[in-house]
């Protein structure tokens, strides 16, 4: 009866250990997944949406511990400079993204990577100047790119259909500088401009680069030719001179014959 009872003892410890060892792996995890970012503010909706905000902190830097399970993130007023590759990747249930009102001049390819279920993500009043559309990978999201010092040419121009932003996005999109600067875009959004092209000084240098070369190459030919021609007269002209040195019956005839040849 009493070894049972060691036995049932030693067993029941060993149980209420992993029992114990479970719930606080348990709560270390639920833990991770829903506390709040150092510094920011977070709320959450009866049905479970989670918004975290981290407005007006002086940040440097995108935040990595935001919850994985967050709905909404403000990030505006802050001093962010970039995004980094990557940056929101751990949140695939993120729907809104405010980096309003920073100091953004770059977007690194793949910054919203991972962002599928996105719907509104706001940049307006940064410092964008480059428009890259490998920054946008995968967004199908609606985006407001306004108050940004847009400088439009025609990378800009061949970008635009590469990005799957709502089109009524790049409405935003408002020229403060341009190359050609003739074109007359400045301070208009690029994309209702009509009939305009910025792509046309690139075409007509590669026009000129073809022409170009095609001159060269029909110089070299030219010069072939000429060479040819003179190197066979000079042998036809020693030839003759040798036809001539020959005895004079024999000289004649094939004199007369290397003649009619030449002509």
């Amino acid at each position: 009866m009493s070894l049972l009872a060691d036995w049932l003892l030693r067993h029941s410890v060993v149980m209420c250990l992993l029992l114990h060892s479970l719930v606080l792996m348990t709560f270390c995890f639920h833990h991770a997944a829903t506390s709040c970012s150092k510094n920011c503010y977070c709320s959450g909706s009866e049905s479970g949406d989670k918004t975290v905000r981290c407005s007006n902190l002086q940040l440097t830097e995108i935040p990595k511990d935001i919850p994985n399970d967050t709905r909404r993130v403000y990030l505006d007023f802050n001093q962010f400079t970039t995004v980094p590759a990557n940056a929101f990747s751990g949140l695939p249930h993120l729907v809104e993204l405010d980096l309003s009102h920073n100091e953004l001049s770059q977007l690194e390819p793949g910054a919203f990577r991972g962002l599928g279920s996105l719907q509104f993500l706001d940049l307006s009043s940064n410092k964008l100047v480059n428009f890259n559309p490998e920054s946008f990978e995968g967004l199908q999201a609606r985006a407001n790119l306004t108050n940004n010092p847009w400088h439009c040419d025609c990378n800009l121009q061949m970008a635009m259909p590469r990005v799957g932003l709502e089109p009524t996005s790049l409405t935003g999109i408002v020229c403060q500088t341009s190359d050609p600067e003739e074109k007359g875009v400045q301070g208009l959004a690029f994309l209702l401009v009509p009939d305009v092209d910025l792509c046309v000084v690139m075409k007509r240098t590669t026009d000129v680069a073809m022409l170009v070369v095609m001159f060269g190459w029909f110089t070299m030919v030219i010069s072939y030719l000429v060479y040819y021609v003179r190197a066979n007269q000079e042998d036809a002209r020693r030839h003759l001179e040798y036809l001539k040195s020959l005895p004079s019956k024999q000289g004649k005839s094939e004199e007369s014959s290397t003649i009619s040849t030449v002509v």
